[in-house]
């Protein structure tokens, strides 16, 4: 299970609900298990129902369980903060709902949520797996059913969103290979930079977790959705300076793919 997929998660906003609960969707802060497989099966095209099932097509019968992530924090972003209003304007009769499924009085009808995002954020991530699941969800994303999104269907992500679709020891290539999106340039003359990782597993024997995370997706389907606690290891690693992808990322990031990808 070495072998791995690398992928980009950046953009102008994103969005990784945890606990979010109408009217407030909060987000987490960095990416979590269950939007990044809710991503894949989108791009597959399965629907809610579907998007944890096992791949009876492909051998071993694989399945979303299956995968293990390591995320590289480039940049943690700034929270932001969007305030919203809905059913307001509207008629008694139209507008919206209780929970017991009458209207809301028209002093009621303007219910205020607040939606909460991170802007200017990137994310590196190793998706490690089974060889048959790792090729689909690399062809998939590139030639996705339902576009990718960063946690919210408002949230695109920047290109490139793949790095590399089979590389070995992912994980390793994160701390010495791909580049770097910092938000700022490193101190002149220093040699190594500190940078958050977040692992599913311990880092290294006898490493407790430092959090649990409810992001385990045990059923996606609107009436039934089920999640439950994923333990997550944080820690920094001190990289070198020679990462750092300069202030034009997206240049570097895309001669460091090309001179990895051979000519057709």
């Amino acid at each position: 299970m070495s072998r791995g997929v690398i992928l980009r998660l950046a953009g102008l906003l994103q969005s990784w609900g945890e606990t979010a609960a109408f009217p407030h969707r909060d987000t987490a802060a960095f990416p979590t298990r269950s939007a990044l497989i809710g991503m894949f099966a989108a791009a597959q095209g399965r629907t809610r129902e579907q998007a944890l099932d096992p791949y009876a097509d492909l051998p071993g019968t694989p399945s979303h369980h299956d995968l293990i992530f390591t995320l590289r924090i480039d940049r943690a972003g700034t929270r932001h903060r969007d305030f919203q209003t809905a059913g307001g304007g509207r008629p008694h009769g139209e507008g919206l709902r209780t929970a017991a499924g009458t209207y809301r009085s028209q002093n009621k009808s303007t219910l205020i949520t607040y939606r909460d995002y991170l802007a200017e954020a990137v994310f590196t991530v190793a998706v490690q797996g089974p060889a048959p699941l790792l090729q689909h969800i690399a062809t998939t994303l590139a030639e996705p059913c339902f576009a990718p999104c960063l946690g919210r269907r408002n949230c695109p992500p920047d290109e490139p969103l793949i790095i590399h679709t089979d590389i070995p020891n992912p994980v390793t290539a994160l701390r010495t290979a791909v580049p770097l999106s910092l938000a700022r340039a490193p101190a002149p003359h220093a040699t190594h930079i500190p940078v958050t990782f977040i692992h599913e597993h311990p880092p290294a024997p006898g490493d407790a977790p430092y959090c649990e995370s409810p992001s385990e997706p045990i059923d996606f389907s609107p009436r039934n959705r089920t999640h439950l606690l994923r333990p997550l290891w944080q820690r920094t690693e001190h990289l070198p300076t020679a990462l750092y992808a300069g202030p034009r990322p997206i240049e570097t990031l895309t001669h460091y793919i090309r001179k990895d990808t051979p000519c057709p």
